[in-house]
């Protein structure tokens, strides 16, 4: 499987490698004989070929972080994120998930190559991006970290609590990426997780409310290990999927096929607005 895979000697970067799926999929990578370089914001206890802190709501962090790790890079895992419902201020997530997100890989793709791949978790609870495909285009016109911050400041209204807007906009972004990345010989995917037990779960369910959570979790019936979102990433950033790029992967027990065929009530995922 190792070599299916073809991470054996690879040079991997995975941000938010503290905790949840960031977590399982470095130490996974570990396993598979990647060399793995760990950014967080909190230290890690995995047996990392270097680890680096990073704020991802400041971008000299995020490029201190990067060059530190330095050299090629075949393979970059967007992991780190923040909930939302308030949980955290609402720019402060859309610093992490979107602005944090777009300028760590924008410092890391100088450093890769033909053959490279990036993989960001996006969510399920992004899944109102086709409605406002024109705002997030506007979005992705500004340029570097703090472009998009000017941006979302002066659109707080879209932004709103930031989780679902920050998530949108990295399938968007992820979408309108493949296309130029590829001629580079360079894929980009993200995923959309169904509710998964890892620390941030209990904020998702005081912030959302445990029905709206429960409702995603069908019709698999239980929540996702992190170690089963990890598989995702691993699958899509791996040589084995080729020239997939621009997917927008759903790893989650068939809820969205239940909801593309009304098997899901959408009411209940509504019903926090």
């Amino acid at each position: 499987m190792s070599n299916l895979l073809g991470y054996t000697g690879k040079r991997v970067i995975v941000s938010g490698c503290f905790s949840g799926m960031g977590e399982a999929t470095a130490r996974a990578l570990i396993d598979l004989g990647a060399e793995v370089h760990g950014l967080d914001f909190k230290d890690s206890t995995l047996p990392l070929a270097s680890f680096n802190r990073v704020d991802l709501r400041d971008p000299a962090s995020i490029e201190a972080a990067v060059a530190a790790v330095g050299g090629k890079v075949d393979a970059l895992f967007n992991c780190a994120g923040l909930p939302g419902g308030g949980a955290f201020p609402a720019m402060d997530t859309f610093k992490v998930n979107f602005a944090g997100t777009r300028h760590i890989t924008e410092t890391v793709l100088p450093l890769m190559g033909p053959g490279s791949a990036i993989v960001s978790i996006a969510s399920t609870g992004g899944l109102g991006w086709s409605r406002r495909i024109p705002v997030h285009m506007e979005l992705l016109q500004t340029q570097g970290f703090d472009g998009a911050v000017a941006w979302a400041e002066a659109h707080a209204d879209q932004v709103a609590e930031g989780y679902a807007f920050s998530k949108e906009a990295v399938i968007v972004w992820t979408q309108f990426m493949c296309a130029r990345l590829i001629r580079q010989g360079i894929r980009i995917n993200c995923t959309l997780p169904s509710p998964t037990q890892t620390p941030m779960m209990d904020t998702f369910q005081a912030t959302s409310g445990k029905e709206v959570v429960d409702a995603a979790a069908e019709p698999l019936g239980r929540y996702s290990t992190a170690e089963e979102q990890a598989n995702g990433l691993l699958l899509i950033n791996s040589d084995l999927a080729g020239i997939i790029t621009g997917v927008v992967l759903p790893v989650d027990g068939g809820f969205m096929g239940s909801l593309a065929t009304g098997q899901i009530d959408i009411s209940k995922m509504m019903k926090r607005g």
